[in-house]
């Protein structure tokens, strides 16, 4: 199987401040960490790849820095990693962060076709969980969230069968092959890196793809393809 991960680099939670001007987040001088939620998701391609074999692929998109998340991928499990960073990304909103990700997993798939795309259900800077649908609508994937258990896959039968959370209770969810997850917290406990694994995820290359790397349409990404304007947070 060909598992790609979409990770997020974001500001620890105890120190994100807002810059009152632009509404955005302040991301100048505050550490940053893997999104928990797509930590989770990496956890749970370590688990499928040790059960049914095959590829991780982790991607994310992000300023030369976010490279550090995916030196933590390797060491977690990943095979191969690939930051998606160059200016015309910046500014996007979730409609052009999932075209750009969408763009980048077909990108993955000309030469293994991916089977599945893990991601965390939302990211704890942003919360608003559209990122991961995004993808799966672009892909024409199938669309699978608030995943909590993933109770079996068949490759060969292309099937996949997971617990969705839903209002009051559970949803059990039997899907086609390719398909996009977007996981919840509980749904797996994240490993710890063993030592040799760090050293060698810190040597590692982290190939750079820029908009025409995917063969991105311009006026699709960053703040030109983004409609989405922020009037007020509170």
């Amino acid at each position: 199987m060909h598992i790609a991960c979409c990770l997020k680099q974001v500001p620890d939670t105890a120190q994100v401040k807002i810059d009152p001007e632009t509404n955005t987040l302040v991301r100048t001088g505050i550490e940053s960490i893997l999104n928990p939620f797509d930590l989770v998701a990496l956890e749970l391609a370590a688990r499928i790849k040790e059960e049914h074999g095959g590829t991780i692929s982790a991607i994310t998109m992000g300023p030369l820095q976010a490279s550090s998340i995916l030196r933590q991928a390797l060491s977690l499990g990943a095979d191969q990693v690939a930051l998606l960073s160059d200016r015309a990304f910046a500014g996007a909103d979730t409609l052009a962060t999932s075209y750009t990700l969408s763009m980048a997993i077909r990108k993955l798939g000309e030469k293994i076709p991916v089977d599945l795309v893990l991601c965390g259900k939302q990211a704890i800077d942003g919360d608003t969980a559209q990122t991961g649908p995004g993808i799966a609508t672009r892909l024409k994937y199938t669309q699978l969230t608030y995943v909590s258990q993933v109770q079996w896959i068949d490759p060969d039968k292309r099937k996949i069968q997971v617990k969705r959370k839903v209002g009051g209770g559970v949803e059990v969810v039997l899907g086609d092959l390719p398909a996009l997850l977007t996981v919840e917290l509980d749904l797996a406990r994240p490993r710890r890196a063993s030592l040799p694994a760090l050293i060698e995820s810190l040597e590692a290359s982290v190939p750079i793809w820029n908009a025409k790397s995917i063969e991105a349409v311009e006026a699709l990404i960053g703040i030109k393809g983004s409609p989405t304007s922020v009037k007020k947070i509170s």
